[in-house]
């Protein structure tokens, strides 16, 4: 199908913004997704400077890319993270940390993503991809023996802080896509259809699908696809793999990415265990038509040759069509 095909600046935010435009446009991607980090994207000056849009605008369209969506991870997170801690003030821009008030910086967390739905409106973008943070994370393994009305607790504190989000969504015709991932709120099948039932399941929240997640956890992306095929606002293509040899475990023993004894890591799109062929068919099948965004991470290989590798991979993928006509129509045709 004719997706287009977009780069994900978040792992590229050390660099000037217009360098990232120089190098995606010389790979040949059509478009970025912008994220609202560096020098990328900044939601504060987007509200505040009535030329920045209009200028980010014509600073895309000089190296012919576009923008369908950006990406507000970072200060999502905070939104209903428990603990707040060092981790998120190594993140946050300071304005949101401030005096680092767990309870000030969600607020202000849960403000600034607000502000970016109406950022992205003015840049006439509108999907917001991000996290949402989760009060329960920290509770996934059990142990001390963890109450269901604590779950409840964690879910109806999501409501709480994200409903009053999505409202401001709404009035600004932009939606929300959260991508499913360790750490959120929703993280795997059952907590995304807690989550969803969490809200209402008001239109204003969907998802942003990454099969990365999905593979060390031993989900099937391709089934969820399928059941959540209504909810499917943006997709991102990332890699993980694999490697439980009896030694590395799932929760990767607090070792850093690339490190051998990992149980899975990340690695540039095409070098790992995600089923793409499968996932793109099943694309076509719901009849996703947006973005298909390459969200490159890989601690063991160079970006400048990782991301434009990565680009031909999912073109080839991108270019499979449903027939015009099913296979089988040719069998009817004769004479009985």
């Amino acid at each position: 199908m004719s997706r287009p095909i977009t780069l994900f600046t978040g792992q590229w935010a050390d660099l000037p913004f217009e360098e990232v435009c120089r190098l995606a446009s010389g790979w040949g991607y059509d478009g970025l997704e912008i994220a609202c980090w560096g020098d990328h994207f900044e939601v504060d000056r987007a509200l505040a400077d009535p030329s920045y849009v209009g200028a980010k605008r014509a600073q895309l369209e000089r190296h012919g890319l576009s923008v369908w969506a950006i990406s507000a991870h970072l200060v999502g997170q905070a939104v209903c993270d428990h603990p707040i801690d060092q981790r998120h003030r190594g993140v946050l821009p300071a304005r949101i940390w401030g005096d680092g008030d767990p309870e000030g910086v969600r607020r202000r967390a849960a403000a600034e993503i607000a502000d970016t739905a109406r950022a992205a409106a003015r840049l006439g973008v509108s999907t917001v991809i991000g996290f949402t943070g989760s009060s329960i994370w920290h509770t996934v393994a059990m142990f001390p023996p963890v109450p269901e009305t604590m779950v409840e607790a964690g879910y109806q504190d999501f409501a709480d802080r994200w409903n009053p989000i999505l409202d401001v969504f709404d009035q600004e015709g932009v939606r929300f896509a959260h991508e499913v991932h360790p750490s959120e709120i929703a993280y795997d099948y059952w907590t995304t259809a807690r989550a969803l039932e969490a809200i209402g399941h008001r239109p204003a929240f969907g998802l942003n699908f990454d099969p990365s997640h999905f593979v060390w956890q031993d989900l099937d992306p391709v089934g969820f696809l399928y059941d959540y095929r209504e909810r499917i606002y943006h997709v991102d293509c990332k890699e993980s793999v694999k490697a439980f040899n009896g030694r590395n475990g799932r929760l990767s023993s607090h070792l850093p990415w690339a490190d051998p004894r990992r149980g899975w890591d990340f690695v540039s799109v095409g070098h790992g265990d995600v089923p793409w062929e499968p996932i793109f068919r099943m694309l076509n099948s719901i009849g996703y038509d947006g973005p298909i965004s390459v969200e490159w991470e890989d601690a063991g290989m160079d970006r400048l040759a990782g991301a434009p590798e990565a680009l031909g991979f999912v073109r080839k993928l991108n270019a499979i069509e449903p027939p015009a006509a099913a296979f089988d129509a040719a069998f009817g045709s004769g004479q009985g």
